[in-house]
């Protein structure tokens, strides 16, 4: 991969795939949940995670690639006795690198699911920086309105796999929501602050995909 195209540590990005000629990615309800978990495995330790979305063919996140030393206290807290007993030692993961694992690992176990073979995503994922904080809500306002922009449902709550459920609640998860709360001051969500602060963000996004 080319040096420009890698993501940088300490940056914000919208990252964003479809399938293979916009063949669904996404085909019962379990294949969303072993997603998250392969992203969890893969992504959790390079980035935070703000906002995601998956839809049938394709998939949305808003993230913030975590610096070195943030990297390394992600990986001191999930250490285990009988690792940290041995003499393996902390290394810089590459964030492009792990997003290219968890495409390769849920291609994997989906082709042997539906015995398939082949590619399953359409060349390299998409990244686009972001260095404004309200082109960064507006994109988490976008990509949980994007069910709603397909026409799968008509409300926000009705789509069970997107980030949208655990950012209304105090119930515990792992996306820095009360980064966004702070961010988003009295507002009741980001949503409610990208509908008094709109932004255009046409040009965060390449292509919008049905």
């Amino acid at each position: 991969m080319p040096e420009t195209n890698r993501l940088l540590l300490g940056h914000y990005y919208h990252i964003y795939h479809r399938g293979n000629n916009s063949e669904i990615i996404f085909r019962e309800e379990r294949n969303y949940r072993f997603f998250l978990n392969r992203y969890a495995k893969y992504i959790e330790p390079v980035a935070f995670t703000y906002a995601y979305c998956l839809l049938s063919n394709h998939f949305h996140v808003a993230v913030r690639m975590k610096t070195i030393g943030e990297q390394q206290a992600w990986w001191l807290a999930h250490q285990t006795s009988e690792v940290s007993e041995t003499s393996e030692v902390f290394k810089p993961l590459d964030p492009s690198w792990q997003f290219g694992k968890l495409f390769n690992s849920y291609t994997r176990a989906y082709n042997r699911t539906y015995r398939r073979s082949g590619s399953l995503f359409e060349g390299r994922f998409k990244r686009k920086e972001v260095m404004a904080l309200s082109y960064f809500l507006n994109l988490i306002a976008y990509i949980h309105r994007n069910p709603i922009r397909h026409g799968f449902v008509e409300e926000l709550a009705d789509w069970p796999y997107s980030s949208w459920h655990a950012l209304q609640t105090d119930a515990p998860t792992h996306l820095r929501r009360n980064e966004l709360r702070f961010w988003t001051g009295g507002f009741s969500s980001v949503e409610a602050f990208a509908a008094e602060n709109p932004v255009d963000i046409a040009s965060l996004i390449e292509d919008d995909w049905d």
